[in-house]
């Protein structure tokens, strides 16, 4: 991914990284959200709706917060994917498997 200039997009990056891996309908645990001044508590679900053009999570929380996640950044793990082509139905492990 470059530019017009020829260098890499790192925006674009992060987007397509997010937009891959996030998908809409994605359900996620807040670790922590550690640089805002004003963040969704720890252990809140939300659901992801969106990405937008800087790679951040446009999220639902279910406490009816909508501030966004920024990957790389904020702490999270996924709890379910939603069911489409390419995307694990959930975020599951084998019985026996290590954690």
């Amino acid at each position: 991914m470059k530019d017009e200039l020829n260098t890499p997009d790192r925006w674009a990056y992060r987007r397509e990284y997010a937009e891959r891996n996030y998908p809409p309908g994605t359900r996620i645990r807040l670790i922590e959200m550690s640089d805002d001044p004003n963040p969704v508590p720890a252990g809140t679900c939300g659901t992801a709706l969106a990405v937008d053009d800087a790679g951040q999570l446009l999220m639902r929380w279910d406490n009816g917060r909508s501030l966004s996640l920024l990957p790389g950044v904020d702490s999270f793990e996924v709890i379910e994917r939603p069911k489409h082509r390419g995307a694990p139905a959930r975020n599951t492990r084998s019985k026996g498997e290590a954690r």
